[in-house]
């Protein structure tokens, strides 16, 4: 007798082997190149709060009213097709309850429009396709996947410059945790605004160049560990003018402690936390782990099968012949 494998032992060892190849790939080549930004982003963001801002109509700051923030962020998706990069148009208005809801966005108290260009797998900024200002840091719509427990530096438009952000802990938002980043911005002088100078304090001069100093009372960010999605964020911005030369404020343009994300944007923001989160856990732990162990099982299956093969009588040329008369 001799041993042949059987078709069956084959297809379990070849499918074992296929599966723990795969597991690696998965692994160590599909999830990295799932967890790029899109191209095709379309999200919006509100934030609310109370505070102080300078009303253009009575010529006087104004305390203790609503503001909101309403930041609209729209993928180019032409741009980033050509270039390969996350390229995005982010439009950012405040407003009041005088202003909204606005027909047009340069009726809002503020209104501000951006593109902000990322290398669309280390979330860095790429200078390119007409980046709108000039960006730098970290971390300014949302953080790098893979979010660690350290310092980031996190872009603040308003101060044109990048602000560190230190690890807090974690924090629940809508049930759902993640990592907690907060900072400070001390008061920064980040440009002129030409005004009456009785407007701050110069009643003898019909126009001075007032300093504009800006200030935030504190910034705080929660993100998806695994996505970098911001699930949650609030500001507390303070923009000022001054006197050439001096170290008071004269005008408060804009004061408020809190604004932050609406329960709907939280909701919103943890939804597609989730589901992005949940896929590439899928390709990079679950499926890879899955495919590793029901691969080491076929595979051992099938060799132990291929060995022991299956009996067969033995049909080689040292068999005597049968004679028959």
């Amino acid at each position: 007798m001799r041993r042949t494998a059987s078709p069956f032992s084959l297809i379990t060892l070849g499918l074992g082997t296929f599966l723990l190849v795969l597991a690696p790939l998965l692994a160590w080549y599909v999830e990295p190149r799932a967890a790029v930004n899109p191209i095709d982003i379309d999200t919006t963001a509100v934030y609310t709060g109370t505070g102080s801002y300078f009303d253009t109509g009575q010529i006087r700051t104004v305390a203790d009213r609503r503001i909101t923030i309403t930041q609209v962020v729209r993928g180019d998706v032409e741009d980033g097709e050509r270039s390969g990069r996350a390229v995005w148009d982010v439009t950012t208005t405040v407003d009041t309850d005088r202003t909204l809801p606005a027909a047009d966005p340069h009726d809002a108290l503020e209104f501000f429009l951006n593109r902000w260009v990322t290398d669309r797998g280390t979330n860095k900024p790429v200078h390119c396709c007409r980046e709108n200002p000039y960006f730098e840091g970290d971390a300014y719509l949302k953080f790098p996947f893979d979010v660690r427990k350290r310092s980031y530096q996190w872009w603040d438009n308003s101060l044109g410059s990048t602000v560190t952000l230190h690890y807090a802990g974690t924090r629940k938002i809508q049930g759902y945790r993640g990592y907690r980043f907060t900072g400070t911005v001390a008061p920064t002088r980040i440009g002129e605004r030409l005004v009456p100078g009785s407007l701050v304090g110069l009643p003898k001069r019909p126009q001075v160049q007032a300093e504009e100093w800006y200030a935030n009372h504190g910034i705080e960010l929660v993100a998806d560990q695994r996505t970098g999605r911001v699930i949650y964020a609030q500001v507390g911005p303070r923009r000022t003018l001054r006197a050439p030369g001096t170290t008071k404020d004269a005008v408060v343009l804009l004061d408020s402690e809190k604004l932050g994300f609406t329960t709907g944007t939280q909701k919103e923001q943890v939804r597609l936390a989730k589901k992005e989160s949940g896929l590439l856990r899928l390709v990079g732990r679950t499926l890879p782990v899955g495919a590793a162990v029901a691969g080491f099982v076929l595979a051992a299956v099938g060799g132990v099968l291929v060995v022991r093969g299956r009996r067969r009588p033995d049909t080689s040329e040292n068999t005597a012949p049968t004679l028959t008369m």
